[in-house]
């Protein structure tokens, strides 16, 4: 057979589709991986991208233009990432870098609405 029937492996649009948005997803997370190898990175970066991360994960997860699937995808995704993110709340370290850091300071913990008294504990 000439064609080896490969047209049975053809994507339907549907699945193209899929593929299109699951590429989107994993394109989120590279870019995070990326970002968080660099050399350069310090404490006062890492919360803040967390955050900015958890807020498009958030965002896509709910956005209907995503399919049923991908949606879930990013749900498990922020799932992960708040896996890591609360990790930081056990370390002194990342809060004292975020309090000694000139931009951030306490305005940091503010704005993410943190309690009064864990920002006081900061």
């Amino acid at each position: 057979d000439k064609n080896m029937e490969l047209r049975n492996y053809e994507l339907s649009e549907k699945e193209w589709k899929l593929a299109q948005q699951l590429h989107d997803v994993l394109k989120i997370l590279e870019d995070t991986t990326l970002f968080f190898s660099q050399s350069t990175l310090n404490f006062a970066t890492v919360i803040p991208a967390m955050d900015m991360i958890d807020r498009k994960l958030s965002t896509d997860s709910i956005t209907c233009t995503y399919e049923p699937a991908i949606q879930a995808s990013f749900g498990l995704a922020k799932k992960t990432l708040n896996h890591y993110y609360n990790m930081t709340d056990w370390s002194e370290v990342y809060r004292i870098t975020m309090v000694l850091h000139h931009h951030h300071k306490l305005s940091y913990f503010k704005e993410a609405r943190w309690r009064a008294e864990c920002i006081n504990a900061a």
